[in-house]
């Protein structure tokens, strides 16, 4: 009896799993080792590798591209923007003063009024009935038909002032509205140019100090040209040796290749047209400025203000442009250079036009 009862708690013995159901099992637990595996590590991704010191120069040299087209952008609508600006204050000043001539005429017509409804002005007959001086009567009556005259002629005046008034608010109104637009893309350039270079800044901090110098030595004769030309050895050339290697060849080239000299070693600064710092189309305008000729100011506007000359026929003060957008402008020296306000952090300084993708050539005229 004793002997029934244990064997009947004791536990059946299990079968291992043979055949297909084995299978199933080794797949079931694999899949969980797989599953658990997963979930341990979903959230210890693996990091991206930090970018090389020559990706981060390329990515740096882009943003100051960038920033530069941005830049042209910005000069060509503060230019809109100081046109649309002259404009409403023009339209303003031509309103005022028709207001001031209406208020004049309403001033007059009714000086009139008041002096016709002090005499009690007659009829004529009736005057020349009780006049006992013909002679008298006809010159008032004269006088009268004058004075109705003028003002008929004041009240027909007076409408085309209004007129007049009305249709100069309603440019204002419109000049007004476009000048808000310019003053909004003007923010919208402002913007892009800022945030581009303050990720140039960022990019740049992650370098080392060595890594930094190299790029800056590199940049010495270059402009945003890539990671392919960033590493090329920069050229350097002194005011009076590049000063004396070719003659401009008139006097208005001299004294803009002389002008741009006398800037070199002086900041950029975007936007800036001097005279203590620059931008690339600010200094090509000031340094032709100096030579008596108004430039335009952007550098999408200057390569058409003179003749288009080829690259073999560059001559001293001819204005050269780069990248296939023209955002980017120098005045060329001779001896295959030219003097260029290259980027922020960079000064106004000489450099090789072959460092650039070089875009068009133009002689002012």
């Amino acid at each position: 009896m004793a002997a029934h009862r244990k064997s009947a708690h004791r536990k059946p013995k299990q079968r291992p799993f043979t055949g297909p159901a084995a299978r199933t099992a080794a797949t079931l637990a694999l899949a969980g080792a797989a599953t658990a595996t997963s979930a341990t590590g979903a959230g210890a991704a693996p990091a991206e590798p930090a970018p090389t010191a020559a990706q981060v120069r390329a990515k740096v040299d882009r943003l100051y591209h960038d920033a530069e087209v941005a830049t042209e952008k910005y000069n060509g609508a503060k230019e809109k923007e100081a046109a649309a600006t002259k404009a409403v204050d023009t339209l303003a000043d031509e309103a005022a003063r028709r207001t001031d001539r209406l208020n004049t005429a309403r001033h007059t017509l009714g000086s009139m009024a008041t002096a016709q409804y002090r005499t009690g002005a007659l009829d004529p007959a009736v005057q020349l009935a009780l006049s006992s001086d013909p002679d008298t009567y006809l010159e008032r009556a004269a006088q009268l038909d004058r004075a109705g005259d003028r003002q008929t002629s004041l009240l027909t005046g007076i409408r085309r002032q209004l007129s007049g008034i009305a249709r100069v608010k309603a440019r204002a109104d419109r000049e007004t509205e476009a000048l808000a637009a310019r003053r909004t893309e003007l923010q919208e350039h402002r913007t892009a140019i800022t945030t581009k270079l303050a990720d140039a800044r960022k990019l740049l901090a992650t370098l080392t100090a060595d890594e930094r110098a190299a790029y800056e030595r590199a940049a010495d004769a270059t402009h945003g040209g890539g990671p392919a030309q960033a590493d090329r050895p920069a050229t350097h050339a002194d005011r009076s040796t590049a000063r004396a290697s070719v003659a401009a060849p008139d006097s208005r080239a001299g004294r803009a290749v002389a002008f741009a000299h006398g800037a070199i070693g002086k900041p950029y600064v975007w936007g800036a047209t001097g005279p203590n710092a620059f931008d690339c189309s600010g200094l090509t305008q000031a340094a032709w400025q100096a030579a008596g000729v108004s430039l335009p100011r952007t550098t999408y506007t200057q390569i058409n203000a003179g003749q288009r000359v080829s690259r073999s026929q560059l001559a001293p003060g001819d204005l050269v442009f780069f990248y296939s957008g023209i955002s980017h402008v120098g005045l060329y020296i001779g001896g295959g250079q030219m003097i260029h306000a290259p980027r922020p952090g960079a000064p106004v300084r000489i450099a090789p036009i072959d460092q650039m993708p070089f875009a068009g050539a133009t002689r002012v005229a």
